[in-house]
């Protein structure tokens, strides 16, 4: 038997989703196991059908593997400053580097252009000694979905399903195998020490000889882009107001920027269907941005240097809600696509079993639908904090914003589905009748500045009416907690960005309860959960990586340092080799839950690095923060 009879003969398996690492180039991400498998990538974009989705499936979704026949062990690492990932592989006396990377063009700059050409290029180089490699080259189009046959070319192989192609090149000793669920190729490949190949694959119908002068260029050029960005600050790659925390905001900046799009959209997340909870039915799509999470977005590039992709942010989440005019005859929407024309609408995709067997796997979101009242301050607070920090303000988005106010001020007493998209709503959400305080307070502030020519009187009436309805039945006297409904005895993790919405000040007797409350009864092991509370669904779920974060902000703002820091230590310690996390974390045995990378999770390391940084005296790279002294006087007047 040869050895590429054996490779397929191999089964495919599963790894922690902590195994692995992301690379990418403002397009699209890859997902590359610690083993060198590329276990997940859609193409051409990143909310686009996947091309290697054995992270859903590992038997059909298809993957791109390079790895030494027989390792004893592998590491990973990012080169500094870059999302150019190399995969490290131990060998007896052998060590072999795999650098995989998708070009970016020279910059990754919003206003630049994207690359001519979708590509993932492997760059595999023997440093010591002799290693055999293996190759499964094995795509599976349209979620495994279209039949994928391979053909070869004269420069490599072609995979085709229906009007979509995928090339690879580099491979020069290969062949067409069957792996029982549909083609693959597969080869070996032979390298000394000093010796080096590339392997590349191509969004094209189009196969090309690998040049290695073109893909060291590429390399150097796609370095240089992620250097550049990564350094703009006069500090470079240091974060000096970070502290001990300096490395986990550079990656967690890294990967921000991994999920914005050239529009300046950002994903929430790079992939869809990774489970809440094992063998469970909380799998959802995340491959779409939440206007929701615009303000915290803004605040954590802007304080991080990066004001061109907070701008554009913004200026993404107001032409998506204003330009295109649907506003008017259906309201604000809470999800939007990266790309236009993608569609939203929840599917099941029955074929694929899911990762570690956890069906359903979901593509669109049906939360798309829900009324979700927070989403008219998170808009209005996103645009507050743009001009807080010194951003000149659009004036012609005067009357649309003016327009959110009115909306928040008719539907605020309506109940709805909340932040965390109950199944079993609508509900009267404490934090959403608190944002569409937010919505109006911003909008008062506005029209204060001569930016906003509103019906100011009637929103501080109305902001009047819904801050004694909050306080009256959004706070429970018998546990001493804000909690998540009117009436209610159930926590919310999000009743703690109170504080930083200037809602309500930090030091006041009732924050410190809803504090204490949520360390007592929604915090495990340091890590927080966002509610506990009955929510329609079967089965549990993991700890919230951005809730956790919250409480560390909460903390912070309260001058209870011991605390937050002791908290925060503890989630940066449970990120994986690379700094990376997921959106939520098993307490007990650390392993990640829910789509991965999270850019929430990122954002909510960054915000909270901040809050630290400040209350423990150091020099921001922003004039002042949201919730923090200089401006809680505000929440007090109201």
């Amino acid at each position: 038997m040869t050895d590429i009879d054996e490779i397929s003969r191999r089964k495919p398996h599963y790894r922690p989703i902590e195994d692995y690492g992301i690379i990418g180039n403002l397009c699209s991400v890859a997902l590359v196991r610690l083993d060198g498998s590329i276990d997940w990538c859609c193409l051409p974009n990143l909310d686009s059908p996947s091309v290697f989705g054995a992270l859903l499936d590992a038997k059909k979704g298809g993957y791109f593997m390079v790895r030494p026949s027989s390792y004893t062990q592998s590491s990973q690492e990012y080169i500094e400053g870059t999302n150019i990932l190399k995969t490290i592989f131990r060998v007896g006396g052998g060590r072999i580097e795999v650098c995989d990377f998708m070009p970016t063009g020279p910059s990754v700059e919003l206003q630049d252009e994207a690359p001519e050409h979708l590509e993932i290029y492997r760059r595999i180089r023997c440093t010591h000694g002799r290693v055999e490699l293996d190759v499964v080259w094995a795509p599976r189009h349209d979620y495994a979905r279209n039949t994928t046959r391979i053909e070869p070319t004269g420069q490599g192989y072609m995979a085709v399903g229906s009007d979509r192609y995928i090339a690879l090149g580099g491979l020069r000793e290969g062949r067409i195998i069957d792996l029982g669920d549909g083609p693959a190729v597969a080869g070996r490949i032979s390298l000394r020490q000093g010796e080096e190949t590339t392997l590349l694959t191509r969004w094209d119908d189009v196969v090309t000889e690998v040049d290695p002068e073109r893909a060291s260029r590429k390399s150097e050029e796609t370095r240089r882009a992620w250097l550049d960005w990564a350094t703009k600050s006069e500090t470079g790659l240091e974060r000096p107001w970070a502290g001990r925390f300096e490395a986990e905001v550079l990656r967690s900046e890294l990967v921000l920027k991994l999920m914005t799009r050239r529009s300046g959209a950002l994903a929430a997340a790079a992939t869809t269907s990774l489970p809440e909870t094992i063998h469970g039915v909380r799998n959802w799509d995340y491959r779409f941005t939440w206007i929701r999470d615009a303000a915290q977005i803004a605040q954590a590039l802007y304080a991080v240097n990066h004001a061109d992709e907070a701008r554009a942010f913004i200026k993404w989440a107001e032409y998506m809600a204003c330009d295109n005019r649907e506003f008017l005859d259906e309201g604000l929407k809470i999800i939007y696509p990266l790309t236009p024309g993608t569609e939203l609408t929840e599917e099941t995709l029955d074929h694929l079993s899911g990762y570690r067997h956890s069906a359903p796997v979901r593509i669109g979101n049906g939360a798309a639908g829900q009324l979700q009242l927070c989403v008219f301050g998170e808009l209005l607070d996103a645009v507050y904090e743009k001009v807080r920090l010194g951003e000149e303000f659009e004036s012609d988005m005067s009357d649309f914003l003016k327009h959110v106010a009115d909306e928040a001020c008719r539907a605020w007493h309506h109940p709805d589905f909340g932040i965390w998209e109950l199944k079993n709503g609508p509900l009267h959400n404490v934090y959403s009748k608190m944002m569409t305080w937010v919505a109006l307070d911003r909008a008062c502030w506005l029209a204060e500045r001569g930016h906003l020519d509103g019906h100011i009187e009637r929103w501080k009436k109305t902001m009047a009416k819904m801050r004694a309805q909050i306080l009256e039945y959004g706070y429970n006297d018998e546990i001493d907690s804000f909690v998540l409904s009117f009436h209610g005895d159930e926590l919310d993790a999000a009743n703690l960005l109170m504080p930083m919405m200037e809602f309500f000040p930090a030091d006041d007797p009732r924050m410190q309860n809803t504090i204490d409350r949520t360390l007592e009864r929604l915090t495990v092991e340091d890590l927080v959960y966002r509610y506990k509370a009955d929510d329609g669904l079967p089965g549990d779920e993991g700890a919230f990586a951005l809730c956790t974060c919250w409480l560390v902000d909460a903390l912070a703002l309260s001058y209870r340092l011991d605390e937050a820091n002791r908290i925060f230590d503890n989630l940066i310690a449970r990120t994986n080799h690379l700094g990376l996390v997921s959106e939520q974390i098993d307490p007990a045995s650390g392993e990640f839950l829910g789509n991965f990378p999270q850019a929430y999770s990122h954002l909510g390391i960054i915000n909270s690095a901040l809050y630290l940084g400040q209350r423990e005296g150091r020099e921001l790279p922003i004039e002042s923060l949201v919730g923090t002294d200089t401006t809680t006087s505000r929440s007090r007047d109201r």
